[in-house]
């Protein structure tokens, strides 16, 4: 198996093949696993990499979020920390994550649509100045005082302002993964709408059973190409103690070719510890996405 980045090397860069589902992640293995900064409890902190090191895991999803806050990936010696730690722990950067959409939301903050331009341009450094070790996969969430699910000219607004900066991203070979509440209708018809490839769906497992949506049938209805990066959630239980059936999910996305980043959020009990919680996650996708 070869990673992504040199596969589309081989195959002449075209625009279709830039933006198909990430595969291969940038890893040896079918279904890397990793966990968000901020699940693990290191929000934004370079310390996750200790702490994912312990784990046993193989990535993380990096939060990026409002320009002076700690470790922020604009800084470029923010960035070479990031370096010389994947470097010195062998944790890869799976993905950024811009959480704070959730407090301060794309559809209705002025400033909001200025910091995903400049996620953008944070991602364009990192793959020119360390390509092995640069995201390409960047989540735009949607929840709290960001959701638009059930509000159609918040949606509309979120398109409109994300066709102001997809030719940018695709430009860069940055995917933004949409986050939400919506029905995978309701995902499509936003992608639809923006109209790029620079746009996918990040799907989260348990968001969606919550909401009520068959989550495997959703998973082949949106269809791999277009899903970006999986969580693979539980809300206040270990991944295979919870509501969702993972041998099933592992299917419908095998069936729609998606083998890409696995990325642990939630799973956890009350006063659980996280480094053994997570630990029990990890051994558990990789039984059932890698072993099975």
């Amino acid at each position: 198996m070869i990673s992504r980045r040199p596969f589309l090397k081989t195959i002449g860069g075209s625009a279709a093949a830039a933006f198909a589902a990430p595969l291969f992640a940038d890893s040896k293995t079918d279904f890397p696993i990793g966990a968000c900064d901020w699940s693990i409890g290191m929000k934004q902190d370079i310390a996750a990499f200790d702490v994912a090191k312990k784990i046993g895991i193989e990535g993380l999803q990096v939060s990026f979020s409002n320009p002076g806050s700690d470790y922020d990936l604009r800084n470029q010696k923010v960035r070479e920390q990031y370096y010389q730690r994947v470097e010195d722990t062998g944790i890869r950067i799976a993905s950024l994550g811009m959480g704070i959409l959730n407090q301060i939301p794309l559809s209705t903050a002025p400033e909001a649509i200025g910091w995903v331009d400049e996620v953008i341009d944070v991602m364009a450094k990192m793959q020119k100045e360390q390509p092995d070790k640069a995201p390409e996969v960047c989540l735009l969430a949607f929840f709290g005082k960001g959701d638009i699910n059930g509000k159609p000219d918040l949606m509309d607004a979120v398109i409109q302002k994300l066709k102001t900066v997809s030719g940018k991203a695709e430009d860069h070979g940055v995917i933004f993964g949409i986050e939400s509440l919506l029905s995978a209708d309701d995902h499509l018809k936003l992608i639809d709408g923006v109209g790029s490839k620079a746009i996918q769906v990040y799907y989260d497992s348990a968001n969606s059973d919550r909401m009520g949506y068959n989550i495997y049938e959703e998973v082949e209805q949106i269809g791999g190409e277009r899903i970006c990066e999986v969580h693979c959630k539980e809300n206040g239980a270990l991944l295979g103690d919870g509501k969702i059936d993972f041998e099933k999910f592992r299917n419908s996305l095998t069936k729609v070719g998606y083998k890409g980043w696995l990325i642990i959020e939630g799973a956890m009990p009350k006063e659980a510890e996280v480094v053994e919680a997570y630990a029990k996650n990890y051994r558990f996708l990789d039984e059932v996405f890698r072993k099975a």
